[in-house]
């Protein structure tokens, strides 16, 4: 998780991969930089106010000018 929790935040499961990944993969090749397993989807867990909020940290993290995409942004329920 990306922050120290407040009151009001949930734990958004949020999946994201690189869309230039996976073409290269698609085609026998390899990123420059990023690893293979980028072609696949990653989840990460953030802490967040909101599903806006929680996409926000992720694409900080990983740009979209980098080729990266959120897949999905899905709350998870707290035991």
């Amino acid at each position: 998780m990306e922050r120290t929790p407040h009151n009001g935040d949930h734990v958004f499961e949020v999946s994201i991969y690189n869309k230039e990944v996976r073409s290269l993969v698609k085609e026998n090749m390899s990123h420059d930089f990023f690893d293979d397993h980028w072609a696949d989807e990653q989840v990460r867990d953030v802490l967040a106010e909101t599903a806006d909020e929680a996409r926000k940290v992720v694409q900080n993290r990983f740009p979209p000018d980098d080729g990266f995409v959120i897949s999905s942004v899905t709350p998870l329920a707290l035991a």
